[in-house]
């Protein structure tokens, strides 16, 4: 009669857990070799929708400056009709004011402008003047069509070309508008003047 050990049996081997942890399933070994395959899809996509990206905030960004173009246009144009709209309106203002100021030009040179009347009308033409209100004429000017109306013709052999002899109503104008031209009597070269000038000149010529 043999002798047992009491409570000794052998047990199969059991792989530890560790050893069962590192193990690979088939499937867990062919994971990685599928991300690699799915990665330049994906930086494709990303690519694509960067692209796309790009190309909207462009559009976005031209349109936005086309409107800047738009409005600063739009601006400076308001501007430009706000002033015109101004000057017409001062222009007539005034307009309506030369028969006073002609009175008070006359006045001046009869020597009635004394008195309460002579204040009156200088606080007028300071006014005026404020407003952009400028007369020009004088005696002794060439003659310039554009701004000048001729009333009066005459020759006169002291002047070498058309000249504004007397200023019968002064001209008025606001910065570059003329609202209203100075009425003048001009004078021209006496006919055969300027020959005789020129004969004389070589008569003197050849007397040297």
């Amino acid at each position: 009669m043999s002798e047992e050990t009491p409570g000794f049996e052998e047990k199969p081997d059991v792989p530890s857990g560790d050893a069962a942890e590192t193990a690979e399933s088939p499937e867990d070994a062919a994971a990685p070799a599928g991300d690699a395959n799915d990665t330049p899809a994906a930086e494709t996509a990303l690519t694509a929708q960067l692209d796309q990206a790009r190309s909207a905030l462009s559009e976005r960004t031209g349109d936005l400056q086309r409107l800047q173009a738009e409005y600063q246009n739009y601006r400076r144009r308001v501007e430009r009709d706000r002033v015109t709209v101004k000057e017409i309106a001062v222009a007539n203002l005034l307009s309506d004011l030369l028969p006073v100021l002609d009175d008070v030009g006359r006045a001046r040179d009869h020597g009635e402008l004394v008195g309460g009347f002579k204040s009156v009308a200088e606080s007028l033409e300071t006014v005026v003047a404020k407003m952009g209100l400028q007369q020009f004429g004088k005696e002794g000017e060439p003659f310039d069509p554009t701004i000048h109306e001729a009333l009066m013709h005459s020759y006169a052999p002291d002047v070498t070309e058309t000249t504004c002899v007397a200023i019968l109503q002064p001209g008025y104008r606001i910065g570059e508008r003329t609202i209203r031209p100075a009425r003048v009597a001009v004078a021209e070269p006496q006919p055969g003047a300027q020959g005789k000038t020129e004969e004389s000149d070589d008569s003197e010529q050849d007397e040297k």
